[in-house]
């Protein structure tokens, strides 16, 4: 029998699924294909014994980063490479740890995205410096969580420095994944820092049994948090999404708060938490964005 511990494989999720994002209030649409390829459990992940941050517990992520893995691809980074703060020197370009604990997340387009690349500009991709969830530490991208039982929160607390070009990143999302019977891998919940302002993006019941995507997505502005910082949180309770935000540089305390019943709806897709700087512009390589993380926490119960 061979040791788990030699085991190294690689998995590939092709997301075929070409969903289309509204940005902005003129509702233009923005075609993006997600295809997410990335080594799974390599042998460092599985014999490096991980230590526990405060405010990270860096064996229920893998960090994206737009730098060419090699293939065209974005870089996918695992807990023992941030734990021993062994990235290149490229990769740390994108994120690095602060003299407070905090991690800078920065991202500009490359052409290096999760779908592939390089891509040439303006063709629906874009580049992200992103903490995807392994919600069980498993290191695998197969490691997701339904609506239909229990409760699944994302307590997010960061800052955007700045964000150039059109002002706009997203910070947080609950991701679905391509799920047996089902078509397509839907951004199903997306929460976007639009010119100083936090919009939550969620998709809603589709007509006719087509499949969720954002051609059925409703918007609602949360609060304007600016370049403060701020701690979102999301929660599926049961299946029905909730939101509550907190920024006391803004006097911002807002209770967990009602949005949508996914299950109630026929939602049946399995999903995971995304937070970072999902840097919503492609129209050169020189604007970029810049978002502190000084938080991260899940809790599924």
């Amino acid at each position: 029998m061979v040791s788990t511990s030699k085991i190294y494989f690689k998995l590939v999720v092709t997301i075929l699924f070409v969903t289309l994002i509204s940005c902005g209030s003129g509702g233009d649409d923005i075609n993006e294909i997600e295809e997410i390829e990335i080594d799974e459990t390599p042998e460092d992940a599985l014999t490096t014994t991980p230590t526990t941050e405060t405010n990270f517990v860096w064996k229920n992520w893998y960090l994206s980063v737009p730098v060419d893995r090699g293939n065209g691809s974005a870089t996918s980074i695992y807990y023992a490479a941030i734990e021993s703060n062994s990235l290149t020197a490229a990769q740390s370009e994108y994120f690095y740890k602060n003299s407070d604990g905090s991690y800078t997340m920065y991202t500009k387009y490359t052409g290096f995205t999760t779908s592939g690349g390089p891509f040439a500009l303006s063709d629906g991709y874009y580049c992200r410096t992103e903490l995807r969830e392994f919600w069980q530490g498993n290191q695998t991208t197969s490691d997701n969580w339904s609506m239909s039982s229990g409760t699944h929160i994302l307590e997010s607390t960061a800052e955007v420095v700045y964000c150039e070009g059109s002002g706009q990143t997203y910070v947080a999302q609950i991701h679905g994944i391509e799920t047996t019977g089902l078509v397509g891998a839907p951004a199903t919940v997306k929460v976007q820092w639009k010119n100083g302002s936090l919009v939550i993006e969620y998709y809603v019941k589709p007509d006719n049994g087509e499949s969720w995507t954002s051609t059925y997505d409703e918007k609602i502005t949360i609060g304007k948090v600016d370049n403060e910082k701020f701690t979102i949180k999301i929660k599926i309770e049961y299946g029905k999404l909730y939101y509550a935000l907190v920024c006391e540089n803004k006097s911002i305390n807002i209770d967990y708060t009602f949005v949508y019943d996914y299950v109630t709806n026929g939602y049946l897709h399995d999903n995971y938490f995304k937070t970072g700087n999902y840097f919503k512009w492609n129209s050169d390589y020189e604007k970029s964005a810049k978002v502190i993380l000084h938080k991260v926490v899940t809790s599924h119960t």
